[in-house]
């Protein structure tokens, strides 16, 4: 989907911003590709230094997309999983600092994408969850690996677990976030240009 994405080049910034708001920007299987596309063509671009992942309008980006999950067989899901595991891999790998500004809802399959990142800055009324004991699922793309590492593994199972949302107060104070700021995106270029 053509527009679900925008991708813009500030100098030696390349920012990735989710632009579905109304349906919480959900990663679907054609912006799980988009995404994968544009770090292929980065990863070894010399020109840029770092790589900022934002949303719109209140939501950074809410997961995989519910309808597709809906789909998803025994035969597929292997397939399904990998895809996403693949998409996170390769953020973790990249050698440009990575950046989550995360500006509201950052849900499921988007927590992973943070997590991925090597920074996650965070606005006051950005909200985290692992949905998926809610809907019978589980995340299949790297979140039960990189969450107990980064909050510690009675944290990582509380949101598990529970799947209730946490705000960026809490989020901060578990380590889940490394700040709260009132523009996340500016921070986060503000933070990348500093370095």
């Amino acid at each position: 989907m053509a527009d679900a994405l925008q991708i813009e080049r500030e100098g030696s910034l390349l920012i990735v911003r989710f632009t579905r708001p109304e349906i919480r920007n959900p990663l679907s299987i054609a912006v799980i590709r988009q995404l994968c596309e544009a770090i292929d063509e980065v990863e070894n671009d010399e020109h840029v230094a770092a790589v900022i992942f934002t949303g719109t309008d209140g939501v950074f980006a809410s997961g995989a997309d519910l309808r597709e999950i809906a789909e998803v067989t025994p035969a597929t899901v292997r397939e399904f999983a990998i895809r996403g595991q693949a998409l996170m891999s390769k953020i973790a790998a990249l050698p440009q600092t990575t950046v989550a500004a995360i500006n509201g809802y950052c849900f499921g399959g988007a927590l992973d994408l943070a997590l991925a990142c090597d920074r996650r800055i965070a606005s006051p009324n950005a909200q985290f969850a692992h949905p998926g004991a809610g809907l019978g699922i589980i995340t299949g793309w790297g979140g039960t690996q990189r969450l107990p590492r980064l909050v510690g593994r009675g944290n990582a199972m509380e949101m598990f677990f529970t799947a209730e949302a946490i705000w960026a107060e809490r989020a901060v104070a578990i380590g889940l976030i490394d700040e709260i700021a009132a523009d996340p995106l500016a921070r986060a270029r503000e933070f990348v240009r500093d370095r």
